[in-house]
């Protein structure tokens, strides 16, 4: 049986593609826990600089494969939102990498939140997004209820999340649920481009910018202050950081290593 997920390499830059196209990329407990698995992987990775998430065919992610959670022997909701999305979720924000959302189809339901999670999400024109969750009775999950207040405001959340209209990835930019949108036949080009540039930032200090904003969510200005005077401070101790200051002083471009 072929793996639930990909895994390419170019240069410094990994792809991790959802591979069950049958079901538009799906997710059931064996493929959330080869994702987190290639999540960890590229975590650890010191070649690894960044990170692409994409589906394979037309779908980036339809969420839940609803032939697991109505068969006979289905675990329960909490072990399938803990086991299979939380520790998704909690993984792509905590990677002191940048994390891209290469968003190729429909991203629905739970896939809709893993796009959102990414640091950036770029989506081809084509692609269209769906709080689906509403369709059946339930309510959004994989960090949604949280996530998308934070991005779009209260009002158009509700919206999203009430009624499960389906947006096109236009829309989804304009309202700033994402980065970038990318017309169909440029897409790849595009991401290559973006991942590889990323690549060769100076991403520890990247890394370190992720983990502020993460922090943000939750502390007041006086207590993140703080937290990016010490996050600043372990920035200034990279070799990246030498290296940027000793080619702004030289004049030349700089050659960051990620460390």
């Amino acid at each position: 049986m072929e793996s639930p997920i990909l895994i390419s390499n170019r240069n410094a830059v990994r792809t991790i593609s959802l591979n069950r196209p049958e079901v538009f990329n799906s997710f059931n407990q064996t493929m959330g826990k080869a994702f987190q698995f290639a999540l960890d992987e590229a975590s650890a990775d010191s070649t690894v600089r960044c990170v692409v998430i994409t589906g394979v065919g037309r779908a980036f992610c339809a969420g839940q494969d609803l032939k697991e959670v109505t068969a006979p022997d289905a675990p329960d909701f909490t072990e399938i939102v803990e086991q299979t999305y939380n520790e998704s979720i909690r993984r792509i924000r905590a990677m002191e990498k940048p994390v891209i959302g290469a968003i190729n189809g429909v991203a629905a339901g739970a896939g809709a939140n893993i796009a959102l999670a990414c640091d950036l999400t770029v989506a081809r024109h084509s692609a269209t997004f769906i709080q689906a969750f509403s369709k059946i009775g339930l309510i959004p999950d994989s960090g949604g209820t949280w996530m998308l207040p934070r991005l779009v405001g209260m009002q158009r959340a509700a919206a999203l999340a009430f009624f499960g209209d389906k947006l096109t990835a236009t829309e989804a930019k304009e309202m700033g649920l994402i980065y970038r949108v990318v017309e169909d036949e440029a897409f790849e080009d595009v991401v290559s481009a973006l991942s590889q540039t990323l690549s060769e930032m100076p991403t520890r200090g990247i890394g370190l910018t992720k983990k502020a904003f993460n922090l943000g969510w939750d502390q007041g200005l006086s207590d993140h202050l703080t937290t990016e005077r010490d996050l600043q401070m372990e920035a200034s101790q990279t070799r990246d950081y030498s290296e940027g200051v000793a080619a702004f002083l030289e004049k030349r471009k700089p050659t960051f290593t990620g460390q």
